[in-house]
């Protein structure tokens, strides 16, 4: 069943990939060849999901990197979570697998996603800046399909499948329907330009409810993040009001390199900019990133380094970053609520001057 599986994944990529290739698909008026429309990998029915998020993950008999090799999923392939369990792998830090109906994956390999479509809106809310609304992914993925080609953005350039993923959060200024249902337009407010569309179903849209501030005024507000133990916590005076694990600045690139470019700075820093979303960019050839949709960002240092929503690897408890302080989704959301300034739904952005927002103290312990 597994080699089943694993195969079906691998020309399931391979006949999109080269349809897409070959179609030359645009969107324009909205005209999509129908073959593409209505390819689509379903998704397991379970209520937890987990997708592979990297190029290749080993299904294992056991959560143990010793057991025997059952087959392999490649990335965006999605899984029935049953559960998280403590299992062995060696020289890792992350001791955690994901029980699936095939076998053990490593979890740091594995999103934890769900499956939640949305019933479309019909039409949008005007804002300071034109209508729109802000969105979050609820699927595994989706598709995009690129509306004003070429692509600007490195990672619509280098991607084979362009897609969004769950979690990540994006500004929609469109709604179009045709036969087969509705279509947001999704237009970055801080990218490079680049606007796509998707099904609308993939996304729900954010009410303003929930970017309500957590407690706010409360005095003495202040985040710790220690990089020894690789966790956040929140503090009101001496009261601890929360607490989770997160990844910050790498120590080593892939290849094993000292990277102490990428540490993240020691200190107190005081929060000078939140945005409900932002496309970050950055690094060099061999190490760089280009990440679009990374929600409930909180800035702390000037050079862009930030607590921010990550839904591309989930091996929090080690450090991974290139500086910034990478978080669950929840988590990162939370945190965005409860520190200062209070960020409004429109525009979703706030920067303030010296001596800034609520400070935040890197420290090793």
């Amino acid at each position: 069943m597994t080699e089943e599986i694993t195969n079906s994944t691998a020309r399931d990529r391979i006949f999109r990939r080269d349809f897409l290739r070959l179609s030359g698909y645009t969107l324009g008026a909205l005209t999509l060849p129908a073959p593409w429309r209505q390819f689509g990998q379903p998704f397991p029915e379970a209520e937890r999901l987990g997708r592979v998020c990297v190029g290749r993950a080993d299904l294992m008999a056991a959560p143990d990197a010793a057991s025997a090799i059952l087959g392999s999923l490649y990335e965006d392939a999605v899984v029935d979570w049953r559960r998280e369990v403590v299992g062995s792998h060696p020289y890792r830090t992350n001791q955690t697998w994901v029980e699936t109906p095939d076998g053990f994956l490593h979890a740091p390999y594995v999103q934890p996603v769900r499956n939640m479509p949305n019933a479309p809106v019909d039409a949008l809310h005007e804002t300071s800046i034109g209508p729109g609304m802000w969105v979050e992914v609820t699927v595994p993925w989706v598709d995009i399909v690129l509306d004003n080609p070429p692509a600007r953005s490195p990672w619509l350039k280098e991607a084979t499948l362009p897609r969004v993923y769950y979690s990540q959060i994006l500004w929609v200024d469109q709604v179009r329907q045709d036969g087969d249902g509705s279509w947001y337009r999704v237009n970055e407010r801080y990218g490079f330009g680049d606007i796509f569309w998707a099904r609308a179903e993939a996304f729900r849209p954010l009410t303003e409810e929930e970017l309500a501030p957590i407690n706010p005024g409360a005095p003495d507000k202040r985040v710790v993040v220690d990089v020894t133990h690789q966790t956040m916590a929140c503090y009101q005076g001496s009261e601890e009001v929360y607490f989770c694990r997160i990844s910050t600045g790498a120590k080593f690139n892939a290849a094993g390199e000292a990277v102490d470019e990428w540490s993240t700075p020691l200190g107190g820093h005081p929060i000078w900019r939140k945005v409900v979303s932002l496309h970050m960019v950055g690094g060099t050839t061999g190490g760089g990133y280009d990440l679009p949709g990374i929600g409930w960002t909180t800035l702390f240092v000037g050079n862009g380094v930030a607590i921010h929503s990550t839904f591309w690897h989930n091996d929090f408890g080690v450090p991974r970053s290139h500086g910034c302080v990478n978080a669950r989704p929840e988590d990162a959301k939370w945190v965005f609520r409860w520190v200062e300034p209070v960020v409004p739904y429109d525009p979703g952005d706030v920067t303030v001057g010296m001596p800034g927002g609520t400070r935040v103290e890197v420290v090793e312990t």
